[in-house]
């Protein structure tokens, strides 16, 4: 072992005492699988819709509780006051207690574990391989192993590849953005200014506890995953745009209780899942030690792996899509623009 390798495994181990503290998840998507990894989202999906299900469920077994309560048919020492069961029977009926619900099956956990990804990153999928994850000695960290310990392995969903760290975002911090939005809107704010600050909490996150103060990483894909999250939460009891096609809210409020909407099943997560997740694609903002110590891991193994599996791509369709991700569906995401990203365009060509 030379002297450099020592030294990075030295330092590994010395940091190991510290894991706990660290808030940040780092991915990999410079380094491509050896083999193709099978497509998730369908199964996923499934899981996501069966927790949708198990939500609602648990709310509408508190509805009828509460209505029984209000008819007389409960005993009274099981219930509140009349106007606090018709107080709680109106919440229950809300959007904000199915986000809720929804948030503490999938997003719930200690910041920034989660649910979903505890799940994703342990689940013995259908269809193998699932996840990929790049050896120490090859990852774009080598030099800085706490980020490496953190690491998400890769996923393939509908066709796009990304940490799962991704889905903790979709679903965590997703519902960080949805409570800020609905706070903002109680005070009277206009819809556009209440996601705009939602949006510019997740940059200053992404900027300090779960970003550069930590990894010295500031994640672009990171901050669309979250605003992706945002929609998803909102998309649960009301309709959602992407562009020209609107999706179908996944539940409705129907006599009273809440029911899952067929319809909605084939696009319940697929379009909250894009390229945007990508952070090879989409590229993040390294401070300097590390982004030059990334450009040339990139440069000498990774280049090779792109050139091979797409050997028609141009440097040019690689910016011109990488640009193209800046936005979501036209949308400002907080994405941070600069001239010192590592991108497969400006590394490999």
């Amino acid at each position: 072992m030379n002297l450099r390798k020592l030294f990075g495994v030295c330092l590994l181990f010395s940091l190991l005492a510290n894991y706990s503290s660290l808030l940040a998840f780092e991915t990999d998507q410079y380094n491509l699988p050896p083999v193709p990894l099978a497509d998730i989202g369908d199964e996923v999906s499934e899981y996501v819709e069966d927790n949708i299900r198990i939500a609602i469920g648990k709310i509408n077994a508190e509805i009828a509780v509460r209505r029984l309560c209000l008819n007389g048919s409960k005993r009274s020492s099981d219930c509140g006051s009349p106007e606090r069961e018709r107080k709680q029977l109106a919440y229950l009926r809300s959007d904000e207690a199915v986000a809720r619900e929804v948030f503490k099956r999938l997003g719930d956990g200690i910041i920034p574990f989660t649910r979903a990804q505890t799940w994703l990153n342990s689940h013995k999928f259908r269809t193998q391989p699932a996840r990929y994850k790049t050896g120490y000695g090859r990852s774009i960290f080598v030099w800085v192993p706490t980020n490496y310990l953190t690491i998400s392995p890769t996923v393939n969903m509908y066709g796009s590849s990304f940490g799962t760290d991704k889905i903790a975002h979709i679903f965590q911090q997703g519902y960080g953005y949805y409570r800020i939005r609905k706070e903002a809107l109680e005070k009277g704010e206009t819809d556009a200014a209440a996601e705009r600050k939602a949006v510019k909490s997740g940059v200053i996150s992404e900027k300090t506890y779960f970003g550069t103060f930590v990894s010295g990483v500031f994640s672009n894909a990171d901050l669309a995953a979250n605003y992706a999250g945002i929609k998803f939460y909102q998309g649960l009891t009301e309709p959602i745009r992407f562009g020209d096609v609107v999706r179908l809210p996944a539940v409705a409020l129907t006599d009273g209780q809440w029911k899952f909407i067929e319809a909605s099943r084939h696009m319940l997560l697929r379009p909250f899942i894009s390229d945007h997740l990508n952070e090879a694609l989409n590229p993040s903002l390294f401070i300097p030690g590390l982004r030059s110590s990334i450009r040339r891991i990139v440069k000498k193994q990774s280049c090779r792996q792109w050139r091979s599996l797409y050997p028609n791509r141009t440097r040019l369709e690689y910016a011109k899509y990488s640009e193209e991700l800046s936005r979501w569906h036209g949308v400002d995401y907080g994405f941070r623009a600069s001239t010192k990203f590592v991108t497969i365009a400006n590394t490999c060509f």
